[in-house]
């Protein structure tokens, strides 16, 4: 078994309030771990942690032996880790073709800003990955329409789209079907299905949509109250008390 992102004793606190609690969690290679847990347990914050919005008080945080805590950003993205945000933070103004073709440029070049002493035929190149990227999440033929004018479900998939093109070895999917109808949902399912069978890609995932979760999840961390209650396979966490309690008189926001 490879780890490839471990969480050691990661505590962090606003105020009064101790939104994580001594968390604990690895997370192996290639494979789609879930955590999920009810409103206000902490799981937007520990995914801020991990991608450098938020800095521990204390504890450890390694991705492929390196240390995340105090890194950038933009720093922890360069080492392969790219995030799916709950509310799609695409560029609106910019056709979907271009919103690909700006992270890959990113990717390559250090920042998001065109290097402009490169060659036409390096961006050429970086138009057809971006191409290729697009075919990979259906959305080729939309590649000329305004970002702005998709539905919901295509901005998901349009920044799904934007991350893969950096050819993450991490990816952090916070609710990545939240405010999709079903046939969405389920199309959003079978391409994350389809991605893990084609690319070794590892996948962190947070969402309360419990069949997305149980559709895609290896391994299932459960959170509440800051803290990691449960982590199973998810045959396991369906009927377990603890998880129950957690849901029915667990922590509210």
């Amino acid at each position: 078994m490879s780890i490839i992102l471990e969480i050691q004793n990661v505590n962090k606190r606003f105020g009064g309030l101790q939104a994580l609690d001594d968390v604990n969690l690895k997370v192996e290679e290639g494979h789609v771990h879930a955590i999920i847990g009810p409103n206000g347990a902490g799981k937007s914050t520990l995914l801020n942690c991990l991608v450098g919005r938020l800095v521990p008080d204390t504890g450890a945080v390694t991705f492929n032996g390196r240390s995340l805590i105090g890194a950038k950003p933009h720093e922890i993205n360069q080492m392969g880790v790219s995030r799916v945000f709950q509310t799609p933070e695409i560029f609106e103004d910019l056709n979907v073709l271009q919103n690909v073709m700006i992270p890959a440029l990113a990717s390559r070049d250090g920042a998001f800003k065109l290097n402009l002493w490169r060659g036409v035929d390096k961006e050429a190149e970086i138009r057809d990955f971006a191409l290729h990227t697009l075919e990979d999440v259906g959305m080729a033929d939309k590649r000329h329409m305004d970002a702005k004018a998709m539905s919901r479900g295509d901005k998901r998939r349009l920044e799904l789209a934007m991350c893969l093109v950096q050819n993450p070895r991490l990816l952090l999917l916070d609710e990545p079907t939240a405010g999709m109808a079903r046939a969405d949902t389920n199309n959003t399912i079978d391409l994350l299905k389809r991605l893990s069978a084609e690319r070794n890609i590892t996948k962190v995932v947070i969402e309360h949509d419990m069949h997305v979760v149980f559709s895609l999840a290896d391994r299932i961390s459960v959170l509440a109250q800051g803290h990691v209650i449960v982590e199973d396979a998810p045959e396991n966490i369906k009927g377990n008390k603890k998880v129950q309690e957690a849901y029915l008189g667990g922590a509210q926001e």
